[in-house]
């Protein structure tokens, strides 16, 4: 299994469970994404701490969930950033455009906080 879902009150969790957030992974991931917001899911927190690499297809994935958050009116939180990952987020300049918590508890805080 390379990811998993946990619906909680107001928000899913979507956790990559594999070391690489790359073409192998991310089309089916974010089929799963439409499928979730498309149910009615507006919050999402994709939790990518096992995550120790991210290619470009990852991170179309996470702009994907973050604009299909934005647009039902809901918040798309991403937490878990190994140091490699958070490198590449720097670099392309989306760490001013993500919701990115370095916790689990302001990750909730974020998706709480609408």
């Amino acid at each position: 299994m390379e990811f998993s879902l946990k619906k909680e009150d107001n928000y899913t969790v979507v956790k990559v469970l594999v070391e690489k957030l790359d073409t192998n992974i991310a089309p089916t991931l974010k089929s799963e994404l439409v499928l979730i917001v498309g149910n009615g899911e507006k919050n999402i927190i994709l939790d990518i701490n096992d995550c120790r690499y991210c290619d470009s297809s990852g991170l179309s994935t996470i702009l994907v969930a973050n604009r299909l958050a934005k647009n039902a009116n809901g918040k798309f939180v991403l937490t878990g950033l190994q140091p490699a990952v958070e490198r590449l987020i720097t670099v392309s300049q989306l760490d001013s455009v993500l919701n990115i918590a370095y916790t689990w508890d302001s990750a909730v805080g974020m998706v709480n906080d609408l």
